[in-house]
């Protein structure tokens, strides 16, 4: 079963409609972005959420001593990292670690080998812009990472598109954040039910 994350999560609403899908991850930015939220508003909207969903703080470049202070006070239970963090930066962290690899073209993908121990998530590049495109990238290029290991598959994912890129590339999983939003921090019901729906019968049609 494909796994999914809703990302850019800001109210407890959006968090409990998208556990009741029955996603699998929420993801909350801790980094400049129109969805970046608070520590203390993120720490309650996790106090309310059941422990079996797992809490991603999104970060980039950040100091390892503040990843480590917002983890704890938050309740976050994996980290992912949107920046240039070395593997030797994640290597320290004693959560589970998405790294996120900007996908310009084939030498992207050389990235990868440098975090054998985390998991990797595969998104669009943009000139100043660290992840949240709401843009796709050339996903030829996945089907030549998917000879090396798996992934998870970001970067323009919507409820129009998800099927056909689970169908193609057989992601480990994937996470959408825009495609999924009536406007930045607020979710719409009614595409993360169809996105839910998308990945679920692409998941059955691959048996």
């Amino acid at each position: 079963m494909t796994w999914v994350k809703i990302c850019g999560i800001t109210n407890l609403e959006d968090a409990l409609e998208a556990h009741a899908l029955g996603v699998q991850a929420l993801g909350f930015i801790f980094a400049p972005s129109p969805r970046r939220v608070d520590p203390s508003r993120a720490r309650d909207i996790i106090c309310n959420l059941p422990a079996s969903l797992m809490k991603v703080g999104v970060f980039v470049n950040r100091k390892f001593d503040e990843v480590q202070r917002i983890a704890e006070a938050c309740g976050l239970n994996a980290l992912q990292f949107h920046g240039q963090e070395p593997p030797e930066y994640c290597r320290q962290v004693s959560l589970p670690v998405i790294k996120a690899i900007g996908i310009k073209d084939a030498e992207s993908l050389k990235e990868m080998e440098k975090y054998s121990f985390a998991s990797i998530l595969l998104d669009a590049s943009a000139p100043g812009q660290a992840g949240g495109t709401g843009k796709t990238f050339a996903w030829e290029l996945a089907l030549e990472a998917r000879k090396k290991r798996n992934f998870i598959l970001s970067g323009g994912l919507n409820p129009l598109n998800v099927y056909r890129a689970i169908q193609i590339l057989s992601p480990i999983g994937v996470d959408v954040c825009s495609g999924v939003e009536k406007v930045p921090r607020v979710k719409d019901r009614g595409k993360m039910i169809e996105f839910v729906k998308e990945v679920r019968k692409a998941d059955e049609s691959a048996g």
